[in-house]
């Protein structure tokens, strides 16, 4: 657990971390960075969104905020919070200039696809628009314009995959991690935009005016080396492990 060093102008710092699929990974992250949310945190009857560290488990007194994910990128780029954790499909969407992403996390892995419906053979080669469901409008326009075509795009927060069966839009953009919900509803991935991971942003004004934003990129910077030198080892260990096995087996024969 990191032990910060709070300069004596430095008042509560503000942590920003999204709902849905990427808290679950990122709280034991969090954890061993020394920040662990308060008890109420986990409460699910709990309907506030600003929390206070556990005293007796964290090593920084810290607000922590639950908000929309891609609340956090707004929050933090415009100081409101000065750290967070966030998707690297928000960071591509909203592109901030004050955000900095230091750290690659490697959790909430996933990716941004483009699909139609399974049955709508008809390719968008040669076409010079489309009309696209989507909440990644900025990221969906530059992947078209790359391929000549003109997106038009139609702004949904939700239900993406009912967008080509209702007439809405002839493709969606969106999330897609084991493609299943894609084809419960009829729909096949067509091309990959982004592969996408968590990463911890900070505001650039605070890492350069707070010396503890430098220590928790540290503390963030150091657990997800660990991981990834620990996942490396495992993988050469099982390797190593396969080829005495297929050695042995050679040998027998």
């Amino acid at each position: 657990m990191t032990t910060p060093t709070t300069p004596a102008s430095g008042g509560k710092l503000t942590f920003a971390v999204p709902k849905g699929r990427i808290l679950d990974e990122a709280l034991p992250v969090m954890a061993r960075a020394g920040i662990v949310p308060d008890p109420a945190f986990h409460d699910k009857a709990n309907r506030s969104l600003s929390f206070d560290c556990d005293a007796a488990q964290s090593a920084w007194d810290m607000r922590i905020i639950r908000v929309r994910a891609f609340d956090v990128a707004t929050f933090v780029a415009h100081g409101a919070a000065q750290v967070g954790i966030v998707g690297s499909d928000v960071i591509e969407e909203f592109d901030y200039d004050d955000l900095y992403a230091p750290v690659d996390l490697d959790i909430g892995h996933c990716r941004l696809s483009v699909a139609r419906l399974a049955g709508d053979e008809q390719a968008e080669n040669g076409a010079s628009h489309l009309r696209v469901a989507t909440k990644y409008p900025n990221l969906t326009r530059r992947h078209f314009e790359a391929a000549g075509v003109q997106a038009e795009c139609v702004k949904l927060n939700g239900a993406m995959e009912l967008a080509p069966s209702l007439g809405l839009s002839r493709r969606i953009v969106d999330l897609v991690s084991t493609g299943n919900t894609l084809k419960q509803n009829g729909l096949v991935e067509t091309s990959r935009i982004l592969d996408i991971s968590a990463r911890l942003i900070v505001n650039r004004a605070a890492l350069k005016t707070d010396t503890r934003i430098a220590q928790l990129v540290d503390a963030f910077r150091r657990d997800a080396e660990a991981r990834r030198a620990a996942a490396s080892g495992s993988a050469e260990q099982n390797t190593r492990s396969s080829s005495a096995s297929g050695s042995a087996e050679q040998d027998a024969a």
